[in-house]
Formats: structure tokens, C-alpha cells, sequence
């Protein structure tokens, strides 16, 4: 395994196999994080901070690998600070004093869910204080812009090398939606797609990555109602389809793979990660098709 660490804050997995071949294909997994930092000091139990986050989809989609993928994934728990969140997504709750910088609270700051959590889960609040500006500010210097810098670079080399790139960002959903989020107590489809409304990935490409996921047997949803709220940030980030850019976030429902009261896989985790590795076998020659080396 090529797997890049750097000091407990995210790796970078190359492509594996013999021939080493590399695609324009990125996939990054920014939740999957289990490595609590020492300076966290957080009043809420560690099995709620790491429930909040999207338990082995980092090990699920490093399948991708093996078909030319490259894999970014960070190693913190997204309570601490959510790779997924704009900089300025600052929650006032959340802070000693006035935030000196940009600001300006998105709806899930306003949910207690934003750059920095206030909740690990509903009524389980992480803190018993509040966060003073220099740590904050540490969490975004040390953990949020390196990551996020990490999956820049990763982006930037396949899109030099091949004039476009292909980027999914990957979590996980309850079956249900929770208390924090807009579809609080619904059912959930097995696979949801979004692209910010068709901006930030070429629609064609969204089309594909759905009649992929409904071939494989899964019931996909696509840009549903109420969940363009600021939760897709990575993609509205790095999303630009003009320029051949295209980024589209991809959620697997729990259920499909995990005990969702436990945390633990269950035997359905085999399964997903091998229907994943069909998924990426796909992907790879949609990518060898579409693209050309420059």
C-alpha cells in the first residue's frame, strides 16, 4: 500500500497495483477521521464524536486505488473541525470573544453543526466552555487548510497531467435523517448524489455516476430538497465544470455496511465494497474514454 501519512492529520493513498497507472480520478473521504487530537478537550463521549462522522468510508472507497484512484483522507474527527464547512461557516455560539476574521454563519452553524461543531449528537454538547480565538485558529492552520490543501494538490496534479479530473467526495448517512438535519426522522435512499444543483460537476457525469449506482441495485437520490445548505463545500470548492473540473459528493447509507446502534461493520460491509470496486472499475474507463494525457 502507497499510503502517504502526514502526522496524524490526513494521508494520501497513490494508485495501487503493478502498473502503477494513475487516472484523473480523486476521491477523498474528509469525516472518516478517528484520531482524536490532544488538544480537543471535549466533555462529550468519544463513541458520539466518532458516531457524528462516517465510519470507515475511507476503507470502503480505497478500492478505487486499485483502479487508478487517488485517496485523501483525513485522520481527525470531523467534531474537531469539519473539512466539509467553508472558513467562514464560524459559529458565534461557539466562540469566547468576537471572531476577528471572516464570518459569516451558514445553516449549519446556525444547527450547531458547522466549521466547528457544537454537538456531537443532538442534546450531547462536545464543550462545556466556549472555544477562545487562537485555538480555533490553531484548528484551522494545523488540520482544516492542510487537508484541504492536500486534496488541492492531488486535484491540481491529475488536471495538469490529463486537462480534466474527476472527483468524488465520500461520506456516509444514517438511514433516517437526525434531529440536526433537514430531514429529520425520513427514510433515506441507499446512495445519494449531489453536485450543487448541477454546478458543480458537469450534469452528464452526475447522470453517469447515478445509472452506475442504479445498475448495481441501489435506490439513488440526487440533489434532494434542503440538503444544499453548506454541506457540500468540497465540491462547491473544487467543483468547476467549465474548466473540466468536476466534483460530485456521494453518500452511502449506513445501513448498507454498518450497525448503525454499535458502530460495528456488519457482513453487508464486504458486499458494498465490493459493488464499490465494480462502481470504480467503471469509473476508470469512463475516465480512460473521456480523457486524454497532455
Amino acid at each position: 500500500m502507497s499510503r502517504q501519512v502526514t502526522e496524524g492529520r490526513y494521508f494520501v493513498e497513490a494508485p495501487q497495483g503493478g502498473l502503477g497507472r494513475r487516472l484523473p480520478l480523486v476521491i477523498d473521504a474528509p469525516h472518516s477521521g478517528h484520531v482524536l487530537p490532544a488538544d480537543f478537550d471535549t466533555i462529550a463521549p468519544t463513541a458520539a464524536i466518532l458516531a457524528c462522522g462516517d465510519a470507515y468510508v475511507d476503507e470502503l472507497w480505497s478500492i478505487a486505488t486499485h483502479h487508478g484512484a487517488t485517496l485523501v483522507a483525513a485522520l481527525f474527527p470531523r467534531a474537531y473541525i469539519d473539512p466539509n464547512r467553508a472558513e467562514h461557516d464560524i459559529d458565534p455560539e461557539l466562540l469566547a470573544s468576537l471572531w476577528p476574521h471572516d464570518a459569516r454563519p451558514q445553516p449549519t452553524s446556525e444547527r450547531g453543526v458547522g466549521l466547528l461543531h457544537r454537538f456531537a449528537a443532538p442534546n450531547v454538547p462536545l464543550y462545556d466552555r466556549r472555544l477562545s480565538v487562537a485555538e480555533v485558529e490553531r484548528r484551522i492552520h494545523d488540520y482544516y487548510l492542510p487537508y484541504r490543501h492536500a486534496l488541492r494538490d492531488a486535484l491540481d496534479t491529475a488536471w495538469r497531467r490529463y486537462g480534466v479530473v474527476w472527483h468524488l467526495d465520500c461520506h456516509s448517512m444514517r438511514s433516517r435523517g437526525g434531529a440536526l438535519d433537514p430531514d429529520a426522522g425520513l427514510l433515506r435512499a441507499d446512495v445519494r448524489i449531489s453536485d450543487g444543483g448541477g454546478t458543480t460537476a458537469d450534469p452528464a457525469f452526475s447522470r453517469w455516476v447515478i445509472a452506475e449506482f442504479t445498475r448495481l441495485g441501489y435506490r439513488v437520490a440526487y440533489n434532494t430538497p434542503g440538503h444544499l445548505d453548506g454541506r457540500e463545500d468540497l465540491v462547491r470548492h473544487f467543483g468547476r465544470p467549465a474548466e473540466r473540473r468536476h466534483s460530485v459528493q456521494i453518500e452511502l447509507n449506513q445501513s448498507l455496511y454498518l450497525n448503525e446502534s454499535s458502530g460495528e461493520k456488519h457482513d453487508g460491509f464486504a458486499t458494498l465494497q465490493s459493488q464499490l470496486g465494480k462502481f470504480a472499475a467503471a469509473l476508470a474507463a469512463y475516465a480512460e474514454q473521456h480523457s486524454e494525457e497532455v
